[in-house]
C-alpha cells in the first residue's frame, strides 16, 4: 500500500470530525442555557455516542461547558472569536460612534458586516427601553430583510447581490420584499440616499434604519442602524444621525488603515 493511499482516507477523516464537530456548534442557539446530550444527538442527526465522544474531547477543550442539564458554549470560542481581525477592528473602532448615536436616539443600536447572504451582528447597544428583537452578537439575520443588510447590499457587487436574489427571498413577515425587481429597485434607492429602511420586514411590530459604512473604494465593510418598536419609533427622524455616524466612521475605519499600511 502506497504512502498515498494510505493519507487519503486520514485526511477524509480529519474532514469528517471537522464536519461532525461544526455540526455540534451550530445545533445551539440563543434561546435555551444548556442543551442535553440527546438533544444534541437530535438535532444533529449523530449517534449519542458519537456525540458524547466529541462533547467529551470539547468541554476538554473549554470549547463547550458541561453543566447539570448538558452543555453551553464555552469561553475558548468567545476568546477565538474576538481574535478575528475584521471583528476586532471594526467593532473597537465602531463602539464610540455607537455610543454617541445611542446617547441620541436611546433606542437599540446595531452594527454588522455582510456575510455571504447573511447579517453577523457584531455589536449591540440597548437600554432599558430596548425592544426585544432576536438579535445578538454573533447571531445571524438574512441580508435580504434587515435593514443592516439591504444597506450594505446597495453597495455590494453585483455578484453578491446576484447571489442573495438566487438564493431566495424568503419572506419572513407579510412585509418582506420577495419579489426581485421590487429588491433591485430598493436597493438602488438606497444607493441613492446612503439610508435604508426596514418597516417590519424581518419581525412585525419592528423597525429600523440603517447606514453602510464604506471603505476608500465605495465597498460596503459593515453598517449601523438603529432599531425600535413601530409603535414608538419613527425611523425617518434618526435617518440623519445614523448617516452622519456612518460617514464618520467609514472615514476613521480608512484613516487607520492607511496608517496600518506597511512603508
Amino acid at each position: 500500500m502506497t504512502a498515498v493511499e494510505v493519507e487519503i482516507p486520514e485526511m477524509e477523516s480529519h474532514a469528517s470530525l471537522l464536519s461532525r464537530v461544526f455540526t455540534i456548534f451550530n445545533a445551539f442557539d440563543s434561546t435555551e442555557a444548556s442543551i442535553s446530550l440527546s438533544e444534541l444527538s437530535r438535532r444533529t442527526k449523530l449517534p449519542k455516542s458519537t456525540v458524547h465522544r466529541i462533547t467529551g474531547s470539547l468541554v476538554d477543550w473549554g470549547a463547550l461547558r458541561k453543566t447539570p442539564s448538558g452543555f453551553q458554549l464555552g469561553m475558548r470560542l468567545f476568546e477565538l472569536g474576538g481574535l478575528v481581525p475584521l471583528q476586532s477592528t471594526i467593532r473597537e473602532t465602531a463602539l464610540p460612534f455607537m455610543g454617541d448615536l445611542y446617547e441620541t436616539v436611546h433606542e437599540t443600536v446595531h452594527l454588522g458586516i455582510l456575510d455571504g447572504t447573511e447579517v453577523v451582528y457584531l455589536d449591540k447597544i440597548g437600554g432599558h427601553r430596548g425592544v426585544r428583537v432576536p438579535s445578538r452578537i454573533g447571531g445571524r439575520m438574512p441580508a435580504h430583510c434587515v435593514g443592516l443588510g439591504k444597506a450594505m447590499l446597495a453597495f455590494a457587487s453585483p455578484a453578491t447581490i446576484d447571489r442573495v436574489i438566487a438564493e431566495g427571498l424568503p419572506r419572513r413577515t407579510p412585509y418582506t420584499l420577495t419579489a426581485p425587481a421590487l429588491f433591485l429597485d430598493v436597493l438602488h434607492a438606497i444607493h441613492q440616499t446612503g439610508v435604508a429602511y426596514d418597516r417590519e420586514e424581518s419581525v412585525l411590530g419592528v423597525c429600523c434604519v440603517a447606514a453602510p459604512i464604506l471603505d476608500s473604494a465605495g465597498a460596503p465593510v459593515a453598517a449601523i442602524s438603529v432599531t425600535g418598536p413601530t409603535s414608538r419609533l419613527q425611523p425617518e427622524r434618526f435617518a440623519a444621525a445614523v448617516r452622519t455616524a456612518a460617514v464618520a466612521l467609514s472615514r476613521t475605519l480608512g484613516r487607520r488603515a492607511l496608517v496600518c499600511q506597511p512603508a
